[in-house]
């Protein structure tokens, strides 16, 4: 199998549980916790029209590091901002815990979405890969009568056996960057996933990046392979 090297570039949890009206207070006093520490998760609190927030104010373009308290849902996202995955697992867990308990509320199902970008081995152009590897030819778009931007795959994986859960894996080629292809994979958690408290909801982000990276990455390798056993494009090789 080629040798990756992801670049996570967003994270995207939300913990759903019963409606109830939003809690300024409770969010507030943790948020006051975090500026005892060093180095907190959130430095700011503000209270929108929708539900409370606590965020990480940034200059640069695009960076996005919140958490949104709504009615039915704490709604955390992440941007171009540099955490892993285990960073952003605790920080998930921190605040089911903190404003969680707080508010005495029980989460009922969990929704992961992480996006990577990755280089392949032996192509330039992802989409290549993707028309001449995984889709089997630039034949098989020719019927639109003009080429593609983006190309993309998309699955969906039902509960099993092995686990509960639902993943769902969309691979594209990107917009901004044509030598990248672009892997987004969300994994879905009910309530029966939740039972061990916050700590779960931890697990399950690292549960969703091992999907992607066991399971997905190893289903792009399948085809980004060089031109002599049966893959790559002869005319499009990686230095």
């Amino acid at each position: 199998m080629p040798r990756y090297a992801p670049r996570t570039i967003g994270y995207a949890c939300e913990l759903v549980h019963a409606p109830q009206t939003p809690d300024p207070a409770a969010v507030q006093r943790v948020h006051n916790a975090f500026f005892e520490e060093a180095d907190p998760c959130y430095s700011s609190f503000a209270v929108t029209p929708v539900g409370p927030l606590l965020t990480n104010p940034a200059t640069r373009q695009g960076v996005v590091s919140q958490v949104a308290f709504l009615a039915d849902r704490f709604q955390f996202r992440e941007e171009l901002g540099g955490l892993t995955p285990e960073d952003f697992s605790v920080r998930v867990q921190r605040i089911a815990d903190e404003v969680g308990t707080q508010r005495g509320i029980e989460f009922i199902g969990q929704q992961v979405t992480i996006r990577t970008l990755v280089n392949p081995q032996h192509y330039k152009d992802a989409r290549a890969l993707l028309a001449l590897g995984m889709l089997g030819g630039e034949e098989a778009v020719s019927c639109f009568g003009k080429p593609p931007g983006l190309l993309g795959v998309r699955f969906a994986f039902p509960p099993d056996e092995e686990s509960t859960a639902a993943h769902s894996v969309r691979i594209e080629s990107y917009a901004q960057d044509s030598r990248s292809l672009f892997l987004e994979t969300q994994g879905s958690f009910g309530r029966d996933l939740l039972q061990e408290g916050p700590e779960s909801t931890a697990q399950n982000v690292i549960e969703t990046y091992r999907f992607l990276i066991e399971r997905s990455l190893r289903f792009v390798a399948n085809f980004d392979r060089p031109a002599a056993t049966g893959g790559g494009n002869p005319d499009e090789p990686r230095n």
